[in-house]
């Protein structure tokens, strides 16, 4: 009896040390998506380093938004040299995290910070990221610690580069 029990002990073990093992190549492999409401965001709109910042809210469900992101992806890389930073704040709605957000991050191969916004009361926190913003999106700012600007538009990418080039100069 003793030898059944140590038996089915260390099967049971066994089974779930591997079940975890896999849980956890799995979470390494998926990228994290950080949701923040506006108060944990706010700091990273008023960075004050040598840095320039790009920050474009946008949803999966917005279809200029969507036109517009490999242009911040490409403004991502070839402008990561000059300090350029760029963060994706998405307005996706939280129950379409798992199911629409990550997935499109995934498909999509995104390599710019992404971070989800999560936070109701946007009456509150739109007119902190500027009084001039209707709510629409595509929106973003560029900014550095002696310059700020909003814009409530889409770009291409030569009116994106353009813009984050009068911050560099």
């Amino acid at each position: 009896m003793k030898v059944y029990v140590l038996f089915f002990i260390i099967m049971f073990s066994s089974c779930k040390n591997e079940q975890e093992i896999k849980k956890d190549i799995k979470v390494e492999n998926q990228k994290e998506l950080i949701v923040y409401d506006f108060n944990e965001l706010e700091p990273l709109l008023n960075i004050q380093d040598d840095k320039t910042y790009v920050v474009n809210f946008w949803a999966t469900w917005c279809a200029p938004c969507v036109k517009e992101l490999p242009y911040f992806e490409t403004l991502n890389k070839e402008y990561k040299s000059k300090d350029v930073e760029v963060l994706l704040v998405s307005l996706d709605f939280p129950n379409q995290y798992d199911k629409r957000l990550k997935p499109f991050i995934a498909k999509h191969e995104l390599r710019s910070k992404v971070v989800a916004l999560n936070d109701v009361d946007s009456n509150s926190w739109i007119p902190k990221i500027s009084e001039e913003w209707t709510g629409a999106i595509p929106a973003t700012i560029i900014y550095n610690k002696s310059k700020r600007q909003f814009y409530e538009q889409s770009f291409n990418y030569s009116e994106l580069k353009t813009e984050v080039d009068k911050f560099l100069n």
